[in-house]
């Protein structure tokens, strides 16, 4: 355990392009960041700061989820602690991919315009382990691109899903476009990969699916017609691999893309 806990700091100190300042927290509205990045579901979230690895603002899910009280919780490794140790080398190899995909490919001067997501197992509250989806949102850099301070959010995917897909991605918001489902240990090719980028039409329409939404109400709600509805659904399916509403649907909550 502690050798995969010093691996992922080891990655983090990696991806610090100079020497890391720390940055002040504006004022944030917590839970309306959680609802524009966060689909339906059980769930927690928390603030990590990079410069001294702290974590604090643990929401009220944490306790229920693990069966440890927030106020035992002050750094990131008291967190790390609750992943399955033989997960510890993919959390690091996905932070490693996630935050040099975004160097590599996309600009890290971008970085807080992105969530990033993944999925391991993490202990519950009675011992066990049950697979989350990992959503991290960055909201501070400091004046060299660093990043400081992110937002994490955990969600219990047990429900929908026990095997790892073994992929992250990195999801566009306020219409930018998205990376899915780019492979954890194959990172070098990530480069090469066809990536399936979903427009902020396509998102909203997914959102509506998700949420029980028939095609006709769709067209109503979002002022197109029924035929655009069934154009973009066909493109939606198409992109996901998935042939059925269920299927979109929990891929998208276990994957993140919502």
């Amino acid at each position: 355990m502690r050798d995969g806990i010093e691996k992922m700091h080891q990655v983090w100190e990696s991806l610090v392009l100079e020497e890391q300042v720390q940055t002040e927290l504006p004022e944030i509205d917590f839970n309306q960041i959680v609802s524009a990045v966060f689909a339906t579901g059980p769930f927690y979230y928390y603030l990590i700061d990079f410069f001294d690895f702290s974590v604090s603002h643990i929401s009220s899910g944490f306790a229920q989820a693990h069966g440890v009280n927030p106020q035992e919780i002050y750094t990131v490794n008291d967190i790390l602690a609750l992943v399955h140790p033989d997960d510890l080398p993919l959390v690091a190899k996905a932070e490693e991919g996630a935050f040099g995909y975004m160097q590599n490919h996309v600009g890290i001067s971008s970085i807080k315009s992105y969530k990033f997501s993944y999925n391991f197992r993490f202990r519950n509250a009675t011992g066990a382990y049950d697979m989350y989806n990992h959503q991290s949102l960055v909201l501070t850099t400091d004046e060299h691109n660093n990043f400081v301070k992110a937002l994490n959010i955990h969600t219990n995917i047990s429900h929908l899903t026990s095997k790892n897909s073994y992929t992250f991605s990195i999801i566009g918001l306020n219409g930018l476009p998205s990376f899915l489902n780019l492979p954890i240990f194959e990172a070098g090719e990530n480069e090469s990969l066809g990536v399936n980028n979903f427009s902020r039409r396509e998102i909203e329409i997914i959102k509506l699916i998700a949420a029980g939404t028939s095609s006709k109400h769709i067209a109503d709600r979002l002022f197109i017609s029924p035929e655009t509805v069934k154009s973009h659904r066909k493109n939606i399916f198409r992109k996901a691999g998935c042939t059925t509403a269920a299927e979109l649907v929990a891929r998208s909550i276990s994957e993140g893309w919502i």
